[in-house]
Parts: structure tokens; C-alpha cells; sequence
């Protein structure tokens, strides 16, 4: 039957597109940014959407590639950039936030090895409701330009 082979190549094109599930959110898209060699830490981002009723929030994570991770908000204040570590990010029921440079983002501190573009790294998202989830974060080249947020240089 020609139907099986569609339906395998569907299923492969999931595996392919990156994403994760935990209940009613919808983790997609985890990555980070390459780092240099000696530097301390790095920036990882993500898109979460809650297609559930309840409310859940982003509280921590975890990769062995780094001694802790911290969550952060970046806003602009007049032209100057401000970082702030957060507690949580709140994922409301039906709405997507998305972790991007610029804007809300986790920091990886104390990083034990470069990240290198190309690479896969395990990390493991902590969720208030939905509790412990392990995805895989690809590192990605830094684009020319880009914003400062998970750049060589953070610092408190």
C-alpha cells in the first residue's frame, strides 16, 4: 500500500522539526548560541506554547555542559539594555512566549565546554505543572548583528 510510506515520511518530518511535548505545552525549537573558546557562558532560547487550560511557568534547567542555568528578562530602558535574573516565566493557557535573543531567554553560566554550531547538547526544562522535560538544545551560529542577549560578555 503507497499510504505507509507517506505516513513514515510524516512521521520522520516530526522527529526532524524539533520539537517537544509535556501535556498541553508545546516546546519547540531549542537552541543555543555558539559560544568562543573560554567563555563563561551562553544563551539558549526556545518557543513555548500552551495549548492546555491551565496555566504552567518556565522555573530552571539543567545541561551538563554548564555548572547552572538562569532564567532572564531584557527590556530597554532609553538606550540602555537591561538583564535581570527571574524566578519563573509564566506560560499563560493559549498563548505561546517565545525565548529569543532580546528578549526573555536562559542563561547557561559556568560553561565546561565551547558550544560549537552544529553540535546537540541534552538539557532538561524544569515546569512548575509539568515537571521535568528533556530536549535537546542545537547549537546555532551567531548572526552578524544580532542582539547582545546570551553574547560573549554577560554579566551581572
Amino acid at each position: 500500500m503507497k499510504l505507509l510510506p507517506l505516513v513514515l515520511a510524516m512521521a520522520a518530518f516530526g522527529v526532524n522539526a524539533h520539537e517537544y511535548q509535556a501535556g498541553g505545552l508545546k516546546i519547540g525549537h531549542p537552541w543555543a548560541r555558539m559560544t568562543a573558546p573560554g567563555q563563561p557562558s551562553g544563551g539558549a532560547f526556545v518557543k513555548l506554547s500552551n495549548t492546555g487550560t491551565a496555566a504552567d511557568r518556565l522555573v530552571g534547567g539543567s545541561t551538563p555542559v554548564a555548572d547552572h542555568v538562569e532564567l532572564h528578562s531584557m527590556s530597554m530602558d532609553g538606550n540602555v539594555m537591561k538583564m535581570r535574573e527571574v524566578s519563573a516565566i509564566d506560560v499563560p493557557p493559549g498563548q505561546t512566549v517565545e525565548l529569543k535573543p532580546g528578549a526573555w531567554h536562559m542563561m547557561l553560566i559556568g560553561l565546561k565546554v565551547p558550544l560549537k554550531a552544529g553540535d546537540k547538547v541534552p538539557m532538561t526544562l524544569k515546569f512548575e505543572k509539568a515537571g521535568e522535560v528533556k530536549v535537546e538544545l542545537k547549537i546555532e551560529e551567531v548572526a552578524p548583528g544580532a542582539a547582545a542577549s546570551g553574547a560573549a560578555g554577560h554579566q551581572h
